[in-house]
């Protein structure tokens, strides 16, 4: 068992950590232009798609949960058809998205306020990458089905390739081609439809014997379309809640009242801060998309004792991964923060918040396993309920009362708080969202 939740954790640990680097290039890429506006307009336009990528991340989530559970239980038919619902509303998605850019554009320009330079160059980073959409959302689809069928390396390669696409291109793009942010709108499009490609060919290399059982009009069954968007509604809802709260932590750190504390460096401190939470998550997502495969296996198989048997050594897995950042933290918190800002008014006013840094792994890891494992048992009700509890009736009054009297230290109070509710309140609803359905 643990050698099949390795399989399935390597590949997507690769696979997370191949991400933010993406970012890191483009940023770099930007750092060396001669205005720094091209570096707020990539902030900015990211800023847009990952808000809308990840609240559409429900493509992905769903997508593997169903698959596994159809691949437990050999429901080969339902396997392929699960995906083909997951890209039609893809499909339809996306084309939404294109059909309604320019509200889209006017809606989040109008929230995002920016230097006139910055904002101009962002519309147009926006209105080229948008047309990335199709490809992006019909990704998700594929790499959720990927996984629900037990395959983590599929997804790694396809993440990696497309990342390295994007890199070359973005590179082509603005250091050869003077291109700009433009530059990097274009190396992305190119790179999320050569990523497409890339995954519709390991798709039919891999599962064309599945082809037989698929029709449009399975598909495209709404009984069953019902069914999917209703959980998909769910894991939408508990995302959105997420982002909610992020983006508070985010606002409340640039506050003038934390800003009246004398550390105007406020909102760097907590971005650097925030990075560690950030380097623990990439290891221990891993773990979290291991769980969902197989989770949603077993419970497909109706295999109780597997079932109990992965949740125990999962959670085994995630404490001593905590434990081992906790004492990293402790112990080479100083070299870390050295390496990522050399600011020394950022490091001093850093140090005072350190205590939330080192706790973070131990209270946060079970609420990551417990999210993988809802997603592979598809109870979406109940991950939306625990989200709804955990941000309206733990962060948000532990919010608004601790920060006027603690300060900084009371966003990070609440921000603990927070992760620990959505650990306990998972594990209260545990028995009727995930060991119920295996009976």
């Amino acid at each position: 068992m643990n050698k099949q939740i390795l399989k399935l954790a390597v590949p997507n640990i690769i696979s997370n950590i191949s991400i933010p680097m993406l970012g890191i290039v483009d940023m770099a890429l930007m750092g060396h232009l001669e205005s720094d506006a091209y570096i707020g307009a990539i902030a900015l336009g990211s800023l847009i798609f990952n808000f809308i990528y990840w609240g559409l991340g429900f493509l992905r989530m769903g997508t593997s949960g169903f698959t596994a559970q159809a691949w437990g239980r050999n429901d080969h038919p339902e396997t392929i058809l699960v995906f083909s619902r997951a890209f039609f509303i893809a499909i339809v998605m996306s084309l939404l998205l294109l059909v309604l850019q320019k509200p889209i554009e006017i809606l989040s320009f109008a929230v995002l306020k920016g230097e006139t330079r910055v904002e101009e160059l962002a519309m147009t980073y926006f209105r080229i990458r948008v047309w990335a959409a199709p490809a992006a959302l019909g990704q998700f689809a594929l790499l959720g089905f990927f996984l629900g069928m037990q395959n983590a390396r599929l997804p790694m390669i396809i993440l990696v390739l497309t990342n390295v696409i994007n890199v070359i291109f973005n590179y082509l793009f603005v250091m050869k081609f003077g291109m700009g942010s433009d530059g990097v709108a274009y190396g992305t499009v190119i790179a999320q439809y050569c990523g497409l490609i890339i995954a519709l060919y390991y798709f039919r290399r891999h599962f064309s014997h599945l082809f037989s059982y698929w029709s449009f009009r399975a598909t495209t069954q709404w009984r069953q379309l019902k069914v999917f968007l209703m959980v998909n509604k769910d894991i939408f809802i508990r995302t959105m809640c997420l982002v909610v709260v992020f983006s508070i932590f985010t606002a409340r750190s640039a506050s003038s009242d934390l800003m009246s504390e004398g550390q105007e460096t406020i909102l760097a401190v907590n971005s650097i801060l925030m990075q560690f939470f950030m380097f623990f998550s990439f290891l221990i997502d891993g773990f979290a998309h291991a769980s969902e495969a197989l989770t949603g296996k077993f419970i497909g198989a109706k295999d109780r004792s597997s079932l109990s048997k992965t949740i125990k050594l999962l959670f085994i897995w995630g404490t001593g991964i905590s434990l081992f950042f906790t004492l990293v933290y402790l112990l080479g918190g100083n070299l870390i923060f050295r390496a990522l800002t050399n600011n020394p008014e950022v490091i001093a006013n850093a140090k005072p918040y350190f205590f939330w840094v080192i706790i973070i792994p131990m209270v946060s890891y079970t609420a990551f396993l417990w999210d993988g494992i809802y997603i592979g048992a598809t109870a979406g009700k109940q991950m939306r309920n625990a989200m709804l509890i955990s941000s309206l009736l733990v962060f948000f009054p532990a919010y608004f009362l601790a920060s006027k009297f603690m300060g900084n230290h009371g966003l990070w109070f609440a921000f603990i708080l927070f992760m620990i509710a959505r650990s306990i309140t998972m594990q209260v609803l545990s028995r009727k969202a995930v060991y119920s359905k295996v009976f």
